[in-house]
C-alpha cells in the first residue's frame, strides 16, 4: 500500500485481494464465476436433428467468413451445434443499432434525456429488436444448414431448431443482464469476453498438436507469442489513450452562492468508436455470404455470391497483390466507419454549445465558432490516428496467421476479438477500481 501522502497506485494483485477481502464484492465476483459456469453449461447443449458430423465438415471447408464470426461470439456453440449456436450476435447487433437510432430520431433522443427511466425503456426496445433480429437469423442459419444437408427433417424440425436457437439468444442476454445488476461491470460484454476466452484452451491443445506433428514449428510459435503480446501492449496503449484539452471554468453565481473557477479536460479519446467499426466492415463483406444462406447449394446465385464474398476477404494470401489490395479496401472501409460512427455519438457541435452555455472555454480559443473548429479539427485528427489503429489491428487477423502458419489454430491475433477482450478486461478492472474507491482502497488504474 503506499504511505500516506504519496499518489502511487495500488498494485494490482493487493487491490484484488482487498477487493476480494471485502465480502459484497467478493458475493459480486463469486457471481460473475457461477454465471460464466451456467453458460459454459449452456453451451455443451445439443440442438437435435443435426448431423454433426457434416457440420464439423462444413467448418473444415469454411471455417471463415459468418460462420467463423458468428461461432466466435457464440463460444464455439455453432460449431458443435448448440442451442446457443447464434449465441449474443443478435443483441450486438440491435445494440448498435438501437445506438444509432438514439442520435438520429429526436424521440429517442427525448427518451434517452429522461434518466433511467428513459434507458429502461431503450432496453426494452433492445429486447424486442434482438427477438426480431434473431428470429431472422435462426431463420437464415436453418436454411444454410438444411441447404448443406445438416439439419435433417420437415418443417416441424425446422420451426423447432429456430425456437431453441432463439430461446438460446434470449438466454444468453438474459445471462448478462443479471451479472449487469448482480456482478461487476456490463454483463452483456462480459458474456462476450467468455465466449471468446472458453474455445482459448482448445485452440491452445490444437495449436500444441500442431507442434507435436511438425506441422508448425516452435520459431512460429515464438513469433506468434511475441505478435500475441505486442499486440496487447498496443490495444492497452491506444485505448486508454485520451487527447486532453483544458477547460477554463469561470465564477458565476448561482443563487446565493459563487461557485468557483478552475481549470478542467475535456478528454476525447483516440479509439472512441472502440471494435464497432470492424464490426461494420465484416456486417459488409460477410452481407454475401448472408444472402447466400438463403439460397440452395444447387442454386447458381448462391455460387455467384460465395464468389463475390471470396473476392472482398483478404484472408486468401493476404501478402499477394490482390491480397494487398483488398487489405487496403478492408482498411478503407475501416477507416470510414470509425469516422461515421464517431460523427453520429460525439456531436462537437453540442459540446461547444455546453460550454458557452455554462460560461467555460478552451484557453487561446475565443467561444463559439471558433470553439467548434478547433475542436473538430482535433477530433478529425485523433479519430484519423484510432481508425488506422484499428484497420491494423483487423489486418493482423488476416497477417499473423500467413506469417507464423498458425490459420485456425490460435484466432486470438488482432481483429475484433482481441480488441473486445482487452477492452472488456479494462472496463471490468475499472469497474472494480470504482468500487474499491468508494470504500477508501486506493486505484490500480493511473
Amino acid at each position: 500500500m503506499a504511505t500516506k501522502g504519496q499518489a502511487s497506485p495500488t498494485p494490482l494483485i493487493e487491490a484484488l485481494v482487498s477487493a476480494w477481502s471485502i465480502p459484497e464484492l467478493r458475493r459480486r465476483l463469486l457471481f460473475v464465476f457461477a454465471m460464466f459456469g451456467v453458460y459454459v453449461l449452456a453451451l455443451h447443449i445439443p440442438v437435435p436433428s443435426i448431423n454433426h458430423a457434416k457440420l464439423a465438415a462444413l467448418f473444415q471447408a469454411n471455417s471463415s467468413g459468418i460462420l467463423g464470426m458468428v461461432d466466435m461470439f457464440s463460444g464455439g456453440a455453432l460449431k458443435q451445434g448448440t442451442i446457443l449456436a447464434m449465441g449474443i450476435v443478435p443483441y450486438i447487433n440491435a445494440s448498435i443499432i438501437m445506438q444509432l437510432m438514439t442520435f438520429a430520431l429526436p424521440n429517442l433522443q427525448e427518451l434517452a434525456k429522461e434518466g433511467e427511466s428513459g434507458r429502461r425503456q431503450i432496453a426494452k426496445y433492445t429486447r424486442w429488436l434482438t427477438i426480431g433480429l434473431a428470429i431472422l437469423q435462426s431463420f437464415g442459419t436453418s436454411a444454410l444448414l438444411r441447404s448443406a444437408h445438416i439439419l435433417d427433417g420437415g418443417f416441424g424440425v425446422t420451426i423447432q431448431f429456430m425456437i431453441l436457437l432463439i430461446a438460446g439468444t434470449c438466454f444468453a442476454m438474459w445471462l448478462g443482464e443479471q451479472i449487469t445488476q448482480y456482478g461487476i461491470g456490463n454483463g452483456i460484454s462480459l458474456i462476450i469476453f467468455c465466449s471468446i476466452m472458453v474455445r482459448l484452451p482448445q485452440q491452445m491443445v490444437s495449436l500444441g498438436t500442431e507442434v507435436q506433428q511438425q506441422v508448425v514449428h516452435l520459431w512460429q510459435v515464438l513469433l506468434l507469442f511475441v505478435a500475441f503480446i505486442c499486440t496487447v501492449i498496443a490495444v492497452v496503449y491506444v485505448t486508454l489513450g485520451q487527447r486532453r484539452i483544458p477547460i477554463q471554468h469561470v465564477k458565476k453565481i448561482v443563487g446565493n452562492r459563487m461557485t468557483q473557477g478552475g481549470t478542467s479536460y475535456l478528454p476525447f479519446r483516440v479509439a472512441s468508436a472502440g471494435v464497432i467499426p470492424i464490426i461494420f466492415a465484416t456486417s459488409i463483406q460477410l452481407l454475401p455470404v448472408t444472402f447466400a444462406s438463403f439460397l440452395p447449394v444447387s442454386n447458381i446465385w448462391h455460387a455467384r455470391l460465395q464468389g463475390i464474398a471470396d473476392a472482398m476477404s483478404p484472408g486468401r494470401d493476404p501478402f499477394s497483390l490482390m491480397g494487398l489490395v483488398k487489405g487496403l479496401a478492408y482498411a478503407l472501409i475501416i477507416i470510414f466507419f470509425t469516422y461515421f460512427y464517431t460523427a453520429v455519438t460525439i456531436n462537437v457541435e453540442e459540446v461547444t454549445d455546453n460550454l458557452k452555455k455554462y460560461g467555460s472555454y478552451i484557453p487561446g480559443i475565443r467561444p463559439g465558432k471558433a470553439t467548434l473548429e478547433y475542436l473538430d479539427r482535433v477530433m478529425t485528427r485523433i479519430t484519423l490516428a484510432g481508425a488506422i489503429f484499428l484497420a491494423l489491428i483487423a489486418l493482423l487477423s488476416y497477417w499473423i496467421p500467413a506469417l507464423t502458419g498458425t490459420a485456425g489454430a490460435f484466432s486470438l491475433i488482432g481483429g475484433t476479438s482481441l480488441l473486445i477482450v482487452v477492452g472488456v478486461a479494462l472496463d471490468t478492472m475499472q469497474a472494480i477500481e470504482a468500487q474499491l474507491l468508494m470504500r477508501n482502497y486506493e486505484g490500480f488504474i493511473k
